[in-house]
């Protein structure tokens, strides 16, 4: 029988990031998903303040409550109609800046 001499090396998540930062395509793509990311969980925060489900968030704006979890999930690539729609719901104000 043949003993498993491989090693297993963890790496904490935080060290990992800073290794992948140091490759210009890898950081490019985190910078660039990093308004997303700060939007979402804006609009994820908002939601739970005001303790409301996203089936209620749902019925507020018009839609399912699988388009409000696709987008909070990152899983969707959200029209500015859909973005106003929300901030009108949760009562905030949305604005761009460069």
């Amino acid at each position: 029988m043949k003993k498993n001499t491989e090693k297993i090396l963890w790496v904490s998540f935080k060290d990992h990031l800073a290794e992948m930062m140091r490759k210009p395509g890898f950081k490019k793509a985190y910078d660039d998903l990093e308004l997303e990311y700060r939007l979402i969980s804006a609009m994820i925060d908002q939601r739970n303040k005001k303790k409301i489900t996203q089936r209620q968030l749902a019925e507020k704006i018009g839609t399912k409550q699988s388009a409000i979890a696709r987008f909070e999930s990152g899983r969707a690539n959200p029209r500015l109609s859909f973005l106003k729609k929300l901030s009108r719901a949760l009562d905030v104000k949305l604005t761009v800046t460069r």
